[in-house]
C-alpha cells in the first residue's frame, strides 16, 4: 500500500475510536455502505466525499489525513483556503489538475465535487520541485497581470496552507466564491479583508472579504506557447505535449 494512503487508513480509525463510533455507526454519519471496515482493512480507498464529510462534521484537515501537514483540525469555516479535492493516478501518485479558462467557471461551484475533477486532464510532473506539495494548474485569462502573465499562458500553482504564509512578493490564483483570479495579495489592517492587486495598473486594487476565499495557490512557474496557439483547445494540446516531451527527456536522463 501507498505510504500516504497507509497513513490515512490508520488516521481514519484513529479518528473513528477516538469519536467513540462503531464502523457502522460511523459509515452511516459519512454516508458509506454499511460499515468501514473495508476502509480500515485499506481494501477499499477513502472517497473525496468521506475526507469532505470529516472535514464538514469533525474538523479533520484532509492534508493531515494523508500525512502532509502536522495540523490535525481546521476551522470548517469560509476562511480555510486549502484544496477541497485532490486526485491521484492509477499508482497512487498525486496528479497535477489543469483548470482551462472554461473551467475556471464552473470550478467555484464544483469544488469539493469529486466527479468533476475527472473531466479536467491531470499529468504527473516528475521533477523535485513538484514533490511534497499539492500543485494545480491554471489557464491565465485577460490582462490583468500583463507584462507578467498573458492571456491564454498556464500558470503551475503549489496549494497555501492559510492566510498566515502569503507574500506580497507572490502571485496567487484566487479562488472565490463566484470567479478564479490571478493576483498579487496584500494584508488589509482589517483581518477580515485582503487586497487583491493587479500588475497592469489599469486595474486597480480592490479588496474582498478573507471568508470570500475558498483556496489560494502561490503561482511558482509558468508554461508559454508561441503567437499561433490561438484556440483554447490548441493551448490544451500542445500543454499536454510538452509534459509528455518533459517525461521523455526525463526518462532519457535516468536511463
Amino acid at each position: 500500500m501507498n505510504d500516504n494512503l497507509e497513513i490515512a487508513v490508520k488516521r481514519f480509525t484513529e479518528v473513528r475510536r477516538e469519536l467513540g463510533f462503531t464502523q457502522a455507526e460511523f459509515a452511516k454519519l459519512l454516508g458509506v455502505s454499511n460499515t468501514t471496515a473495508d476502509i480500515e482493512r485499506g481494501r477499499t480507498k477513502l472517497s473525496g466525499t468521506v475526507v469532505a464529510q470529516l472535514l464538514k462534521q469533525f474538523n479533520v484537515n484532509p492534508l493531515w489525513l494523508y500525512g502532509d501537514s502536522i495540523q490535525r483540525h481546521l476551522s470548517t469555516s469560509n476562511s480555510s483556503v486549502m484544496p477541497k479535492v485532490v486526485t491521484v493516478d492509477s499508482s497512487d501518485n498525486e496528479n497535477m489538475v489543469l483548470v482551462n479558462a472554461k473551467a475556471a467557471a464552473g470550478y467555484p461551484q464544483n469544488i469539493q465535487d469529486t466527479s468533476w475533477y475527472r473531466q479536467l486532464p491531470a499529468f504527473d510532473i516528475p521533477l523535485p520541485e513538484f514533490r511534497n506539495a499539492t500543485y494545480r494548474g491554471f489557464q491565465v485569462e485577460g490582462d490583468s497581470m500583463l507584462p507578467n502573465l498573458r492571456p491564454g499562458e498556464w500558470v503551475l500553482a503549489k496549494a497555501v496552507e492559510g492566510l498566515q504564509d502569503i507574500s506580497p512578493n507572490k502571485i496567487y490564483v484566487v479562488v472565490l466564491q463566484d470567479a478564479v483570479l490571478v493576483k498579487k495579495l496584500e494584508k488589509s489592517p482589517d483581518p477580515t479583508e485582503i487586497y487583491l492587486i493587479s500588475i497592469n495598473e489599469n486595474y486597480p486594487p480592490y479588496r474582498v472579504k478573507t471568508n470570500e476565499l475558498q483556496e489560494l495557490w502561490q503561482v511558482g512557474s509558468k508554461i508559454t506557447f508561441g503567437v499561433d496557439a490561438t484556440s483554447e483547445s490548441g493551448l490544451l494540446r500542445q500543454l499536454q505535449e510538452s509534459m509528455e516531451e518533459l517525461k521523455s527527456q526525463i526518462r532519457r536522463v535516468n536511463n
